[in-house]
């Protein structure tokens, strides 16, 4: 059966590389992938030792299922749960403050429409943005900004992929950035100020490298296309009363989270739910327009309803799918496997970061601090933190802002992986060749 669950994986991964030519949509080899693998989990148990039941009695079985898979499987989902909740509560709010016409207080302002000065103003957002937020509400803020900015989605889709990097170099430096920072945090293994120290420069020069390089393409040059014959609807031209509150509201909300898990010690989905239930009572009583008809275009039912559900379930897919190998002890059996036979820990801790772009880096992360036991603002916790931060933008479903960027703008998996996977490796590279080259310049 571990085999089995392998090969499901395998299968079900190689199907969502090539959702285009199979014409199959993404979500539906997550789901089964997910489930299949879950299965042969399950069934592997039955493969006791012979004469187990025999000694134990056959209800031992059972209980093992009752007392050790379910358990399980329920920790999976929850950690999942979590993930999902904070999705779709930052998806609700972002499209409750673009119903409200509140980003256009930001659009407004923008006024280049040359392509390569566009991508310079979008990285330092994204990375700083990401630093402030979490990388995967900061991609979920841009691609809604990106929308109004760039309005023909072949040309946007660039933007929207540097915006991914940068949104993950951001991430990598702040202790509230980014899923395994805040483990690291939590975990006592890391500092905020030795984090930022030892951090911010090469994730700087994690995101400018890759910038500049795409700002060199041909695609990038030229002024952004704006169609003649777009068509807008009836409220897209329209003053919105309230739309400057919104924006207010919305990014509060967002910037809240963190500061009420940093108070509470709670998890981040806590904080979401209250800041979704905050934007939501001010959206009931803004009352943008005198006609009736006219208010349920800005109600949260119809922000909610605009949400991508696949991209949900897509999500649940793949990291319930990813949770299945955790469970059986894939993914901590390979990091231990690599730490016998490479001698370098540096090179050990740059390779999981290249693993996090195929496998989520959050059992990465968590199957590292099992294995090792430096203390904390140790040169290896912090290689970790950059390397798991920063490897997952290489490919688009490596991260959980590649993976939001994915579900709402339907980007194909072959396509980033042309297009952007190589300037995000290199960025990686850049980056991590500037950490080991500084940490000892800094620890004297």
């Amino acid at each position: 059966m571990f085999y089995a669950v392998i090969m499901s994986f395998i299968i079900g991964y190689v199907a969502i590389v090539f959702e285009h030519p199979l014409k199959l949509d993404k979500t539906v080899p997550a789901l089964i992938m997910a489930a299949l693998c879950w299965a042969f989990v399950s069934l592997g148990h039955l493969d006791l030792p012979e004469g187990h039941i025999a000694h134990h009695g056959a209800g031992h079985a059972h209980d093992y299922y009752k007392d050790v898979l379910n358990p399980t499987l329920l920790h999976h989902i929850g950690k999942t749960a979590e993930i999902l909740i904070f999705l779709i509560g930052a998806m609700t709010i972002v499209e409750l403050v673009d119903l409200h016409k509140g980003f256009s207080a930001i659009t407004d302002r923008i006024k280049t429409t040359k392509k390569s000065t566009m991508l310079w103003m979008i990285t330092p957002l994204a990375f700083f943005l990401s630093a402030t937020l979490d990388n995967l509400a900061c991609t979920i803020v841009l691609v809604s900004l990106l929308r109004r900015l760039v309005p023909v989605k072949e040309e946007r889709i660039y933007f929207i992929g540097l915006a991914v990097v940068a949104a993950n170099a951001g991430g990598a430096w702040s202790p509230i950035g980014d899923v395994t920072t805040t483990m690291l945090w939590i975990g006592s293994k890391i500092s905020t100020t030795g984090l930022i120290i030892n951090l911010l420069i090469p994730s700087i020069v994690c995101a400018i490298i890759p910038t500049f390089l795409m700002s060199r393409m041909p695609y990038m040059k030229g002024e952004i296309t704006i169609p003649e014959d777009q068509k807008e609807d009836k409220h897209a031209n329209k003053k919105v009363a309230g739309s400057t509150i919104m924006l207010i509201a919305g990014l509060s909300g967002l910037v809240f989270v963190p500061i009420f898990k940093v108070v509470t010690h709670l998890p981040p989905y806590i904080g979401m739910m209250f800041s979704l239930g905050v934007v939501w009572l001010i959206s009931e009583y803004l009352h943008p327009d005198e006609e009736f008809e006219d208010k349920h275009h800005y109600s949260a039912h119809n922000a909610l309803s605009r949400i991508e559900m696949s991209s949900i379930l897509f999500f649940l897919g793949i990291l319930m799918a990813v949770a299945s190998l955790e469970s059986m002890g894939v993914l901590k059996d390979l990091a231990l496997a690599m730490d016998a036979a490479i001698p370098n820990r540096d090179i050990v801790i740059g390779v999981l970061g290249l693993g996090s772009a195929l496998i989520d880096n959050v059992p990465l992360v968590a199957a590292a601090m099992g294995m090792y036991t430096e203390p904390m603002d140790d040169k290896l916790w912090h290689f970790l933190a950059y390397s798991a931060g920063t490897g997952g933008s290489m490919l688009i479903i490596g991260s959980a802002a590649g993976v939001a960027a994915m579900g709402m703008e339907k980007i194909d998996f072959m396509w980033y992986l042309r297009k952007i996977a190589w300037l995000a490796l290199v960025g990686f590279l850049a980056g991590a060749a500037v950490f080991l080259l500084l940490y000892p310049v800094i620890h004297g």
